[in-house]
């Protein structure tokens, strides 16, 4: 028996923020990076609220730390927030989720039962999901937190505060959409209604993902790629993500590049590993789903061979497109030090969470081939 279910309210379109005045008289405490706060993006969502009392901690970092998390916990409990908006990308919305289920479990803590999520980037699908990444920076490693109650009640999805997304964060965050459908698609609990969500995120990301990179001002382009995030997220918070993600946990936790951007990076040599063609006991179930994913992008797919070829190679164009980097070295990562942690690296790809969820089994080795890959070795 499996369980596919969503609980979180969605609110889209142009005008979505509007829902928020309906928040009134309210304690509010807005957890949101320095850039939204300085920008004034914080200020013109506030302004949609109705005679509350705000209190923003914008001391939200990438990657968010643990120590950012007991930050924001403790401004928490000060404030006594009735309402809490998570504003930014991944890192906010993530650090948002975490704050809010640490306070409520404390001894006299806080239980903010209102929480709107209201992603600035089109790409990690935080805003539906019951996962939250947190850094520790001691360790130099990313732990994925999974628990329901850390699903925001309430997403908000105005496309046009992505506007401002510079193309690479575009291009970055988009890759990381597409990389949440691909690996939630072929996932070990993928089902009918999962692959149904992943299947129309690919489609739009791979049509409305160039655009946007490359007109930002594109609000069309940008209201579909901020639903393809939002479906992806719901694909694999119930489907599962896969090895591409538990390396980039590991990677990202040492080298601090990108997480779309290490995802995109491995994602083409992920797909490859999954598909196994040259397994002399036939193809797998990944392998023709990606023939039907070729199919479904128009792609010529009459062999599964030829499916998986062409997908592949798709998605190697919409990256030079949009002109993300194809390894590590392209990047400009530093190398060094990326051989000196490769060991870390391969350990903690392994312990990740997500690595369970791949179609296929990941040995050290097959970790340590991927690696290669990624490095452009």
């Amino acid at each position: 028996m499996r369980e596919f279910s969503f609980s979180t309210r969605i609110f889209f379109g142009e005008g979505a923020l509007e829902r928020l005045a309906q928040v009134k008289n309210k304690r509010v405490m807005m957890v949101t990076d320095r850039y939204m706060a300085q920008s004034g993006t914080a200020e013109r969502v506030a302004s949609h609220l109705t005679d509350c009392q705000l209190t923003i901690f914008s001391d939200v970092t990438p990657d968010p730390s643990i120590h950012v998390v007991s930050q924001g916990v403790k401004v928490l409990l000060d404030c006594k927030a009735e309402v809490m908006i998570a504003l930014g990308g991944g890192s906010p919305i993530d650090a948002a989720k975490a704050i809010r289920a640490v306070a409520g479990k404390m001894e006299n803590g806080v239980q903010v039962e209102e929480c709107f999520a209201i992603p600035t980037t089109s790409g990690t699908g935080s805003e539906v999901t019951e996962a939250a990444v947190i850094t520790d920076t001691d360790q130099g490693v990313k732990y994925p937190l999974v628990s329901r109650e850390l699903r925001p009640p309430i997403a908000i999805l105005d496309p046009e505060l992505v506007l401002s997304a510079p193309p690479s964060v575009t291009a970055d965050t988009g890759m990381d959409v597409l990389t949440h459908a691909l690996e939630a698609h072929v996932a070990n609990a993928a089902s009918d209604f999962t692959d149904a969500l992943a299947e129309k995120s690919i489609a739009l990301t791979f049509r409305f993902l160039p655009i946007a990179a490359l007109d930002g001002s594109d609000l069309h382009a940008r209201e579909r790629m901020h639903n393809a995030s939002c479906m992806a997220g719901l694909a694999f918070n119930s489907a599962g993500l896969g090895v591409c993600h538990s390396i980039a946990h590991a990677v990202g936790g040492q080298l601090h590049v990108s997480h779309g951007r290490l995802n995109a990076m491995l994602l083409p040599h992920v797909l490859a590993f999954n598909a196994d063609l040259q397994n002399p006991a036939g193809f797998t179930l990944a392998a023709r789903k990606y023939q039907h994913i070729a199919k479904l992008l128009y792609l010529p797919a009459p062999t599964v061979r030829l499916g998986v070829t062409n997908l592949i190679t798709e998605v190697e164009r919409l990256m030079q497109t949009i002109n993300v980097p194809a390894t590590l070295r392209e990047c400009g990562a530093d190398m060094d030090k990326f051989k000196a942690v490769r060991g870390d690296i391969v350990r903690a790809a392994l312990n990740d969470r997500f690595v369970k969820d791949n179609p296929r089994p990941v040995r050290e080795r097959d970790v340590e081939m991927l690696l290669s890959k990624l490095a452009g070795e």
